[in-house]
């Protein structure tokens, strides 16, 4: 991961220290409604298309397709993964948590979601259907270790945290929703490992506090994701310079967790310095899910890291003197020529002198120190001017 200024200095995940991109992905569980691209559930990281995904520019966080339910039959999915990774993204993230560690199933009104793409549904109803089972984890990270794919999570309490580091994670995401709760943040911080902070809804004031209790606590660094949490979320509220600024407020890396459709507000935060991106990924938005709606599609997807690591690369830093590349093109600048014959002797006139293309001869600035002076010899049109063509002063 890159920072706006200190890269080396950038905790990284899997050997990174550029720009970080990362997919988030959910696995569905088989025989629910959202069950039809999971049916090649057996080799879940295998497919052909996979590709080592450690050493890029700047890196998408590609979170997994939600993942309904937890039946003990099911597998992890070998085509989603497979063509998540195939994407080029740098990580995939899964969450980890069941429905009952992240809520309790209560029927108050204050369990109920009202509006949005989630309207009327209660938290449970959500988070069951929408977790990855515990039981899947140790196959999904043994996989993606043997293709060398980075793969980590969000943890959402203690036991999440706890499985994910047995497994080897090697960095904890911490979901905008719990931002606040600062006892599961000093847990996670606690393994020393590097923690990746969403701050949707939260203030300036509570990012300083999770963020000092997770250094306090031992985090290996922390990584602050600039979020909007609204599903989707409009263009019009990305905010995106708000990177720049958190990255000199907290003088740290800083990226941006994208619920906007499509991939503006991402490649944006990269120009103005995101070290890490987060964007949600589904094989396919008509198969439906709880984050489908604003999810990337595996070429989409693969446009945003493509995009991103473009941008990344474009930035470069500030330069003023003539690149490397640019001196074929040296020939091609203006300069003093010969425009129309002239005499040896016969003065040197805007009649007979002209800036133009290529740039053999004098500088356009000469032009004034020029005009006047006599000709040293016969000068032919289309000759380039050199101080050895002129004559003394002029007349």
């Amino acid at each position: 991961m890159n920072g706006i200024s200190n890269n080396k200095d950038v905790p990284h995940i899997g050997g990174q220290r550029a720009p970080y991109v990362h997919l988030q992905l959910r696995a569905y569980k088989a025989g629910s409604r959202f069950d039809k691209p999971m049916q090649d559930a057996v080799r879940f990281l295998s497919d052909d298309a996979l590709v080592n995904v450690a050493a890029y520019y700047a890196s998408l966080d590609v979170p997994l397709p939600a993942t309904p339910g937890a039946a003990k039959s099911a597998k992890p999915d070998a085509l989603s993964a497979g063509k998540a990774a195939a994407t080029g993204c740098d990580a995939i993230k899964l969450q980890t948590y069941t429905a009952d560690t992240i809520t309790m199933d209560i029927d108050r009104p204050e369990f109920r979601i009202a509006g949005g793409l989630w309207d009327g549904r209660t938290l449970h109803d959500l988070y069951q259907e929408a977790q990855t089972p515990y039981e899947w984890h140790a196959a999904l990270f043994a996989r993606a270790a043997e293709r060398g794919v980075t793969l980590f999570s969000s943890p959402f309490d203690e036991t999440a945290v706890d499985l994910l580091d047995e497994l080897g994670a090697p960095a904890f995401k911490i979901a905008s929703f719990e931002a606040v709760d600062l006892p599961l943040i000093r847990y996670a911080a606690g393994k020393g490992k590097p923690l990746i902070i969403s701050t949707g809804m939260a203030s300036l004031a509570e990012i300083e506090t999770a963020r000092s209790a997770a250094l306090e606590a031992g985090a290996a660094g922390v990584v602050l994701l600039h979020c909007v949490s609204s599903y989707p979320a409009a263009l019009s509220d990305a905010n995106v310079r708000t990177i720049a600024d958190m990255a000199q407020r907290f003088d740290g890396p800083v990226g941006l967790s994208d619920h906007t459709h499509g991939t503006a507000a991402s490649v944006a935060a990269v120009a103005l310095g995101a070290s890490v991106i987060e964007k949600h990924f589904t094989l396919a938005r008509a198969d439906g899910g709880p984050d489908a709606a604003f999810s990337l599609e595996p070429a989409e997807f693969a446009a945003l890291v493509r995009d991103c690591k473009d941008a990344w690369t474009a930035l470069g830093t500030a330069h003023y003197d003539v690149l490397g590349s640019e001196r074929g093109s040296l020939q091609f600048r203006r300069s003093l020529y010969v425009s129309a014959d002239v005499r040896a002797g016969e003065p040197l006139t805007r009649a007979n002198v002209r800036s133009i293309r290529p740039g053999n001869g004098l500088p356009p600035a000469e032009l004034e120190a020029v005009l006047g002076r006599p000709a040293a010899r016969d000068l032919k049109r289309g000759e380039p001017l050199a101080w050895d063509l002129i004559g003394g002063s002029a007349g």
